[in-house]
């Protein structure tokens, strides 16, 4: 079987429902909690977060890197206000989509409805192995795990994010990625 996300670009990306671009600086955001928003976002340059205020502090939650797909996924599942930020991290790029014309689009096609189905999944399946990364009580046993599955992150994102993402110290993460 092929990776869900490959196919999924190789159908989504030459086509016309990419309708305009959006240029961001380092810290300004994409979408900000209270408001709707139903579009479709690729990261065509840069990087975004996907963060939530929790007990007065931002906590991240998701990145996305360049090529992948970015949503407000709550409002766009919903059609109700998010209570989410995506926030670039550096100067970043997106192509946008709208609701409507990525509706459309699903419907043209079955195999683009399989191919958008499978991407969910391996959505889903991400997003499991985030709530067993916080259950893991152990900051080297997070560590491990995230940097197994995700080296990328380890490569594009400031530590300080990562320390934050990991629910540790910037100086933990620090003396864990020295010790291994």
């Amino acid at each position: 079987m092929s990776d869900p996300l490959q196919t999924l670009h190789a159908l989504l990306d030459g086509t016309p429902i990419w309708q305009r671009t959006i240029k961001l600086k380092r810290g300004e955001p994409l979408v900000l909690p209270g408001t709707t928003d139903r579009n479709l976002y690729r990261v065509d340059h840069g990087i975004l977060v996907s963060c939530r205020e929790v007990a007065g502090s931002q906590q991240y939650m998701r990145f996305g890197y360049a090529g992948d797909y970015v949503m407000s996924l709550d409002s766009y599942i919903t059609g109700q206000p998010t209570e989410y930020t995506l926030l670039a991290l550096r100067r970043t790029e997106v192509a946008v989509a709208s609701h409507t014309a990525h509706e459309a689009w699903l419907r043209e096609h079955v195999e683009h409805t399989v191919a958008w189905e499978a991407g969910k999944g391996w959505l889903i399946l991400g997003l499991m192995e985030r709530e067993v990364d916080l259950l893991t009580a152990s900051p080297e046993e997070r560590y491990r795990r995230v940097l197994a599955r995700s080296p990328r992150l380890f490569q594009e994102v400031p530590a300080k994010y990562i320390a934050n993402y990991l629910r540790m110290t910037p100086e933990t993460l620090s003396r864990l990625k020295k010790s291994g």
